[in-house]
């Protein structure tokens, strides 16, 4: 067995419907909606044009940093729709990937990458419409030597992904929703954009109130002085 250098088969990923339901969300109220517990922490940035939305079953990897060989081969497998996750330590001293791996993924209807380490060529990716959020920017190149797996869990910053979880990923930021929890954090994260959309048209009409305001304050034990 050689450990550390292993390619698994996905067994399942989260269906497109739902893809495509939780694509009209925000990810602040699908991380609410998950008791704020799931993200992938502030380093990862977006790298692409701005009001895009990426949403799709990751396709996981596991790298050296700065080395690429394993990513090649995930661009390789993977199906229309699949977020590649890189997790390759975070470091930020070589690329993992730029624009000729980026033209590559989208030559197979990738809709997207989300890497814990650095990328180059960051004007191309910006230019050329696909969904990036990365660690960093650097113009030194990565090697290509392995090891590494595919389909493997990952861990970014605390946030575990397994091989088909749903990415989620807007500007504010990316989550991972696991594929079997998919169908209650929508109904609950649904539910939260409802009362938002409500709460707003009540600011704009004029008859928000802050009802809980005045009872919260009383119980922490605020004064108010003339």
């Amino acid at each position: 067995m050689a450990l550390g250098f292993r390619i698994y088969t996905r067994k399942s990923k989260v269906d497109a419907a739902t893809v495509a339901h939780f694509k009209l969300l925000p990810v602040a109220n699908v991380s609410d909606a998950m008791s704020r517990m799931n993200a992938a922490g502030s380093r990862l940035r977006p790298y692409h044009a701005q009001g895009t939305v990426l949403a799709g079953p990751a396709l996981t990897v596991k790298t050296r940093p700065g080395d690429n060989l394993m990513v090649y081969k995930a661009i390789d497998l993977a199906q229309e729709g699949d977020v590649i996750v890189i997790d390759a330590g975070g470091d930020l001293t070589n690329a993992i990937l730029g624009e000729i791996m980026t033209y590559m993924a989208q030559a197979q209807k990738v809709a997207g990458f989300v890497i814990n380490g650095a990328i180059r060529d960051a004007d191309e990716i910006r230019a050329c419409g696909i969904a990036m959020f990365a660690a960093g920017v650097t113009h030194r190149g990565p090697y290509r030597d392995g090891p590494g797996e595919i389909n493997v869990p990952v861990a970014i910053d605390g946030m575990v992904v397994h091989p088909g979880d749903l990415i989620l990923g807007d500007g504010d930021g990316v989550l991972s929703v696991p594929i079997n929890d998919a169908s209650d954090v929508l109904a609950a994260a649904q539910g939260k954009q409802a009362v938002e959309e409500r709460q707003i048209a009540d600011i704009h009409s004029g008859s928000a109130k802050v009802s809980w305001l005045e009872d919260l304050l009383k119980e922490r034990g605020c004064e108010y002085i003339d």
